[in-house]
């Protein structure tokens, strides 16, 4: 039971993210930059502190550190230029799907042996994208939005793949969010000077800043923490729930209604994600 909540808990952390960042920056309480630059700021020292207090420190050393950071900054800046126009579940259910598409290509170039099952739910999922983001009478998701949150998708995906060989994830993920964050300041006050700022509010910061330090930081360190728990098969499961729950947040705080086509994208690439994850029967393997 426990563990139950505190998977539950942490599927609530992640689809809060999304609901956060689009309302205060489709809100027009902060500029999506400063957003993602507050964001990773704030996860930083939440990270480094949390990390160090256990007596893990952040580790810089590796070949993966600079992938890592630099992966982990695509994905935060990506993720806040879509929340311009993407509406939190469309956005949550496009950076899923994307991800584990970008999981499935990775394993696919890295000579992984794949199953059937694996292929047929990769398919599920991508076909589903592809309704979601067809342009037409149903009204496909805004193209410049979308390819941002593609792109937040990819470098999340690729920030994934290079943890898995991390040896302590959570110091891992400290020092990535360091080295990550000065980026984004940088980037946020370039575009500030050329005459790009959005400008913010107090509501913007109080976001950013429950985004970076509660459902970024706190919330990446506990699902480290529960997964040896969970293993694999049952932790792709668990987020199936997210862009559900980041739906269902978008309708209760933002009053945001998902369309028919929105329903039936998010089946099929639910489907496709679950069909992937499901456990191989023994003989099989």
């Amino acid at each position: 039971m426990r563990l139950f909540f505190l998977t539950a808990l942490t599927m609530c952390a992640f689809a809060a993210n999304s609901v956060l960042n689009r309302l205060a920056v489709g809100g027009g309480w902060i500029g999506p930059l400063d957003f993602a630059a507050m964001r990773l700021g704030s996860g930083a020292v939440a990270l480094w502190l949390l990390a160090a207090g256990l007596g893990r420190p952040a580790r810089f050393s590796g070949r993966s550190r600079l992938v890592g950071a630099a992966a982990l900054l695509a994905y935060m800046l990506g993720f806040s230029l879509a929340y311009l126009a993407l509406p939190a579940g469309v956005g949550a259910l496009i950076l899923f799907g994307g991800v584990q598409i970008t999981m499935f290509a990775g394993a696919l170039l890295s000579g992984e042996a794949l199953p059937p099952r694996r292929w047929a739910g990769a398919g599920l999922a991508f076909a589903g994208l592809a309704w979601l983001l067809w342009p037409g009478a149903g009204g496909g998701a805004a193209p410049l939005p979308a390819l941002s949150m593609a792109v937040a998708a990819f470098g999340w995906g690729v920030y994934s793949l290079a943890g898995r060989r991390e040896g302590d994830a959570l110091a891992a993920t400290a020092a990535n969010f360091v080295l990550a964050a000065p980026v984004a300041v940088l980037v946020a006050i370039a575009v500030a000077a050329g005459g790009g700022a959005a400008g913010y509010s107090g509501q913007g910061i109080g976001l950013a800043l429950v985004s970076g330090i509660v459902t970024s930081g706190l919330g990446y360190a506990l699902w480290y923490a529960i997964l040896p728990a969970l293993g694999a098969g049952r932790a792709a499961v668990a987020q199936l729930t997210v862009p559900v729950i980041a739906a269902l947040g978008g309708v209760a705080l933002l009053g945001e209604a998902p369309g028919l086509r929105f329903l039936m994208a998010a089946a099929l690439v639910l489907g496709g994600v679950g069909l992937a994850a499901m456990p191989m029967p023994r003989a099989a393997r």
